[in-house]
């Protein structure tokens, strides 16, 4: 089973690339972030002639998560509140950032993880409110499941100095703070491991390049696009890869598919 993760920045504007891609690279599951459009509006019918099922939790010009599945999902749900309530998780939920569901007793969580903006901005101590609420619900998922887990999207989190083409002043640095580093770890601590540091152990690997100063030509990039897997999972994984072509086009996003072999 191939599994695959990609921020396309709009699948609206993207939707060709994607179509390009998946009749390319015909994974198993695709799981898409910043979709950027409402449920209703969302372009189902290309990717369902190609035999994906679609599964999608939007909303108008901001952030958006979807998974493409070959086969019919089950246990489908998006946001937080299915798992910890609607008390709990109603706040964070109004931001479309979490989809879910099982295929081959393989659970598969899609995340957006917010940005944050700067580390002076109330959108920093969001993003990490975000991933403490999102450690409570992973941590509930792992206690009541018998699935074996793969979590995996935009992160925007460089967990490491080799995940960052020039680590220098990373520590002021919004995607490479100590607490954004530091936050995550305690996701993993659950008992997840990166399914790509498996496979690959030097830097100068990213995923996402800015499109300012001629990021993607010059390999400024950042790796902050990830699979985690539970350790059954992690041991089944044969290869984990980035593709480098999509972010090569005519108006791509910033983002370029990775993807976990099982």
């Amino acid at each position: 089973m191939k599994i695959a993760t990609w921020n396309v920045n709009s699948i609206r504007t993207r939707k060709q690339h994607v179509i390009d891609w998946l009749s390319a690279n015909p994974v198993d599951v695709l799981c898409l972030q910043e979709t950027k459009v409402i449920d209703k509006d969302f372009p189902r019918e290309p990717f369902e002639s190609l035999g994906y099922q679609v599964y999608i939790s939007g909303q108008k010009a901001y952030n958006g998560v979807a998974i493409f599945s070959k086969q019919p999902m089950t246990d489908v749900s998006a946001g937080f509140t299915p798992v910890l309530g609607q008390e709990l998780a109603e706040e964070f939920d109004e931001q479309k950032r979490v989809i879910a569901g099982v295929i081959e007793n393989v659970r598969i969580i899609n995340l957006y993880v917010p940005n944050g903006a700067s580390l002076d901005s109330d959108k920093y101590i969001y993003k990490l409110r975000w991933l403490k609420k999102l450690r409570e619900y992973l941590a509930k998922i792992i206690l009541s499941s018998s699935h074996e887990l793969c979590i995996c999207g935009d992160f925007n989190i460089a967990l490491e100095d080799r995940d960052i083409h020039d680590p220098m002043g990373k520590e002021n640095h919004i995607m490479s703070s100590p607490d954004e580093r530091q936050a995550l770890e305690s996701v993993l601590e659950l008992g997840l491991k990166d399914a790509f540091r498996k496979f690959t152990e030097e830097g100068g690997h990213y995923s996402w390049w800015d499109y300012r100063a001629g990021g993607f030509a010059r390999n400024r990039g950042w790796r902050i696009d990830h699979l985690y897997l539970t350790p059954g999972l992690f041991d089944r994984a044969i290869n984990c890869t980035i593709d480098k072509e999509p972010r090569k086009q005519e108006q791509p996003s910033d983002h370029t598919p990775v993807i976990v072999e099982l």
